[in-house]
Order: structure tokens, then sequence, then C-alpha cells
């Protein structure tokens, strides 16, 4: 018998050649880059820095697509898009110290929403690590603390045969699920050190399954086969693990009703006679779930947007299945499968009995199912009437226009990125996607000044198609700088900025709260004279052109930008 310790891994002659023979000039940044390229890595985001210049260096002298931003922060953003288009590890190149810190932000927008962003920092030289003051530029007493609390993992290079090793592991743990951000730190002395290693050839760094235990499959099979009212919970885990044709399959096969979280758009059709859609913060729809005896939650913590802000309170079974072992039953007591969702509902899929006989009902048809028992869609139908009444009568015709031009204007297959604006708020929950991952936002953390550059990274992944960024205008001043970087790169990215004076929704909450507002008020600039400055065209709208100029705009090759001065509300969310 032959056991894997056993095995021997002969380099080939050619392999032996090259090794023993490596080109002179390369240092340890040209490690970094190769080891890159050789777990499959085309393109890199970052911003160059005093100790980072090995790695720049050799990424001049790669393959490798390099896009630079204006902003750590930025590029971070554009890096964890880019990771979600593709569901490729992102290469994210950053300095020490200042660039390193500017980058957590969007660092813990990937944690949130599960998107494999590989950041690689430099450190100060060797000698100046361990805690000490020497008084190198960008010092800091421990920079990998800053980001232990955010990342999946961190790794710490201090040599240069320790490169190759450290990156595949990085690159595996932000590929293994649940997907997320890695953090590899490297000194500048180490980067920039002349090697005689040979060159990075074959990685391998597979990501580990994540597979249900057969158990826990067959108690959830039996739940979910007995449930005479299942509903379903989608969150961003169906999205990210592309388990949209398996969740349908199952939810068709028990008739069950599905609503998608906000980190969740697209991973159920909108249109589908089984589809809640996304009223969240709604009780009518907080009450049809907490009315399910079996209630199946995929991909979701269950976290505040997704419970309704903790009011949710689930009366029937829940099974859990979730990826991130730290979200498992965190808010909910449930059936715990810890697993990706694309293979949990796979053996769902094939665990599961025929429901109800020959006469359950046929999702779609509004056929009464055995025994009398109204259908999932008769049922889905009543509680969307519902939502659609109260939503109707609050004198917000303004809004859902507004969204519903996006919406015509927008290709079916085009990706859009919104930040933390009003109209994305409306987005989450009445915005429909019609495609799986193409709906992003920043609401896993809700950082401002996600969506722009966010788009930027989903224009590199795929320059072929149009992309929409949506900003209010508070956001779009923290990304405005990107602007260049689109123009740089003539990257086919349209950028919506809702101009309502401020921070519209802080303006609403503290109204609300307070009868007074602090902070929210703001000087902009003439968008449109802005982005024409960079060289980027532009045009101001208004609610009755929007669809027209947006989808002009969208057809453009390069970037553009749509300014929209309006003030929108929000519509009022029910708890209780």
């Amino acid at each position: 018998m032959t056991h894997d310790h056993d095995l021997v891994l002969r380099p080939s002659a050619a392999q032996t050649d090259a090794a023993l023979n490596p080109p002179a000039g390369r240092r340890g940044g040209d490690l970094v880059i190769e080891t890159l390229k050789g777990l499959g890595a085309t393109t890199v985001f970052g911003l160059p820095g005093q100790h980072a210049l090995g790695m720049f260096d050799a990424v001049r002298r790669s393959p490798l697509r390099y896009v630079g931003l204006r902003v750590e922060n930025n590029a971070g953003f554009a890096a964890d898009a880019y990771g979600r288009i593709t569901g490729e590890a992102a290469p994210l190149l950053v300095s020490t110290g200042p660039g390193a810190l500017t980058s957590l932000a969007a660092l813990q927008e990937a944690a949130a929403a599960s998107a494999p962003v590989l950041a690689i920092s430099s450190q100060v030289p060797s000698a100046g690590l361990g805690g000490g003051r020497h008084g190198y530029l960008h010092e800091l007493r421990d920079q990998q603390a800053s980001f232990r609390g955010i990342v999946k993992s961190v790794h710490t290079v201090r040599t240069a045969s320790q490169i190759p090793s450290a990156v595949a592991a990085a690159w595996e743990s932000a590929l293994s699920a649940p997907h997320g951000p890695v953090w590899v730190e490297i000194p500048q002395d180490v980067l920039l050190a002349e090697t005689d290693l040979p060159v990075v050839t074959a990685m391998d760094a597979t990501p580990h399954e994540l597979v249900p235990r057969p158990e826990l499959t067959a108690v959830a099979a039996h739940l979910l086969h007995a449930a005479e009212r299942p509903a379903i919970i989608a969150g961003g885990g169906v999205v990210r693990s592309d388990a949209s044709g398996k969740l349908r399959a199952l939810a068709e096969r028990l008739d069950a009703p599905v609503v998608t979280t906000f980190g969740g758009k697209g991973a159920f059709p909108w249109e589908h006679p089984l589809s809640l859609r996304s009223w969240l913060e709604d009780r009518h729809t907080t009450d049809f779930l907490e009315d399910a005896d079996v209630l199946l939650v995929v991909g979701s913590g269950l976290g505040e947007l997704s419970s309704n802000y903790h009011t949710f309170a689930p009366r029937g079974q829940v099974i859990q299945i979730e990826a991130d072992l730290g979200k498992l039953e965190s808010n909910h007591p449930a059936l715990g499968i810890h697993a990706d969702a694309r293979i949990a509902l796979s053996a769902l899929l094939e665990t599961l009995e025929p429901v109800r006989g020959a006469s359950a009902p046929v999702a779609g048809t509004g056929m009464v199912g055995a025994g009398g028992a109204v259908s999932g869609a008769e049922r889905v139908s009543a509680l969307l009437a519902k939502v659609t009444e109260r939503i109707s009568g609050q004198n917000l015709a303004l809004e859902q226009e507004v969204l519903a031009a996006v919406r015509d204007a927008l290709p079916d297959d085009a990706p859009s990125f919104w930040d933390m604006t009003i109209l994305s708020y409306w987005a989450w929950s009445a915005f429909d996607p019609r495609r799986p991952n193409t709906m992003h936002s920043a609401q896993g953390s809700g950082g401002l000044g996600y969506a722009f550059p966010a788009a930027l990274g989903a224009a590199v992944a795929d320059p072929g198609a149009p992309v929409l960024a949506v900003s209010g205008d508070g956001g779009a001043m923290y990304s405005i700088a990107e602007l260049a970087t689109a123009k740089q790169y003539d990257l086919p990215v349209t950028w919506l900025i809702v101009d309502d004076g401020g921070y519209g929704i802080l303006r609403e909450y503290m109204t609300e709260s307070f009868g007074e507002t602090t902070g929210t008020e703001l000087t902009r600039p003439d968008f449109v004279a802005l982005a024409e400055s960079f060289g980027v065209p532009a045009v101001r709208t208004t609610p009755e052109a929007l669809r027209e100029d947006l989808a002009k705009s969208l057809e453009h090759s390069g970037p553009s930008v749509v300014v929209l001065p309006a003030l929108l509300r929000m519509f009022a969310p029910t708890h209780i």
C-alpha cells in the first residue's frame, strides 16, 4: 500500500535545469509575484510605497496586470469587487504603516461580505521588528495586530525562502469557505534582497471543501420533508458559493417561499412565484417567517439587518447552513450545519424524499396542495400584496420611480455596486437583480465610499460589460479621486451620484430621533464640472430623464457620470 507520505514528487529534467540556473537580478519581491502567478493570479491592485517598492518593481517585470488606485482603501474595495465577480483571490499590494492602515475599512467590508482579498503589505526592515521603537518611517509597534481581528488569517514572512509557502497558505485561506480577506506582511529588506532561489513554477493551494456531516443532512432532510409551512432565508453564502440553482431546485421541491437577505440579492429569481423578494424591514415578512414550522437559513448569520433589527423570533424549527463557524447559531438556536452552501444544498437534494406524495403542489402553478393546503405561491402572493399596500400608503412615488428608472436602464447581466445612501437602502428591499452575483453593496460593514472603486474592480474583471455605481453626494466625496483611475484605465463604469445636499439617511435618522440635525449638511462641488475636469463625460439629469440619460451613459465605452439632484425619503420600516 502506498501512503501519501511515501510519495515523492520528482521534478522534470527541465524543472531541474531551471532550478539550478535561476536568472540573475531577482529579489524577494520577485518571489511574491512569481508565487501569485503560479497560483493563477492575473491582476493585482494596489498603491506603491517606500517599503513595498521591491514588490512593485517585480510587478513591472511580470505578466501580471497592475491596476493602481489613488487611495489604499479604494484599492481594497476594487480588489473586493474583483474577488466577488470572479470568485478568485484578488491580490492587494500596499505599503507599511499609513498605507496598510488605510486599507482597514475595505478589508472589514471584505470580511463581512466574504470577499477573497489577498492583502500583501511590506514591513519595516527586519532589524526594526519585534515591538521596539527604532525610528523607521511608517513603523508600528505591531502592524499585524491591527489586522488580526479583521482578516481570516495573518501570515508573517522573515526570510525569502518563506515567501512562496506563506503566500500560498494565505491564498488557500482566502478561498476556503467562507471566503474572506487575508494578510501577509514582508519586511522591506527581504523584498529588496537579491535571491538565488529557483523561480517559483508550481504552487498547490487548493481550498479545503467544507462538507456537511451526513447525520445532520439526514435530520435536516427529515424535518423539511415533514414540514407543512416551510420557508427559506437565502443569504450571501448562496451567492458566494454559486448555489443559486440548487437553492431554486430545493425550494421548488419543497414548495417553500424564499426571501433573500440584502447580502444575498440575486440568490433566488425575483419574479419566481415562490419569491418573497427582500422585504426584510417589514413586519408582514417577519411574521410570515416566524410562522414557518421549519425555516431553512442558508448562508446567513441572521444579523441585524437580516433579522429586522433583531426583532425576528422564529417559532418553528430552524435549520442553519453556514460556512462561518462563528455565525452558526449565533443569534437563534438551530440545527446547525457547518458547511459550504452549495455542497450542503446538493446533499439535501440527494437525501430529501419526494414531498407530500404525488399531490404536492407544483411551484408556480397556484395549485392547492394535498388535503386542501394553500400552496407556497399563494402564500407568497398574499404576503407581497400586504407589503405593496403598506409602501403605497407612504407617498413615496418619486423614490419608486427613480429606482424603476435605474432598473430599466441597466442591462440584465450588468453588475451594480451601491454605496450607503437612501437609494441603496431602497434597492436592498425593492431592486430586482435579475441575475445572481450582479448586485453588491457595502451593507456588510456599512462604510461609505464603496460603490465607485468597487465598480472599477468589477470592470477590470470583465471590461466588456458596463458597470453601474450608485452613491450619494456624501459618499461620492470619499472616492472622487478614483475618477482619475477610471480615466487612466478607460474602465466602462457609469457613476450615478444622487445629490441631496448631505448625508441624507443620517439627516432622516437625526430628525426623527432629535428633531434637529448635526453635521449632515455638506458643501459639494459641481460634480458634472469636476468629472469633466478629469476628462470623464458627465450629465446632470432629472427623475423624468434619468432612464434615458443613464442608458446612454451605460452604452458609453469608458467612464461616465450622471448626477441626479433629488431629495429622496426612506420608506418607514416596521419592526413591531
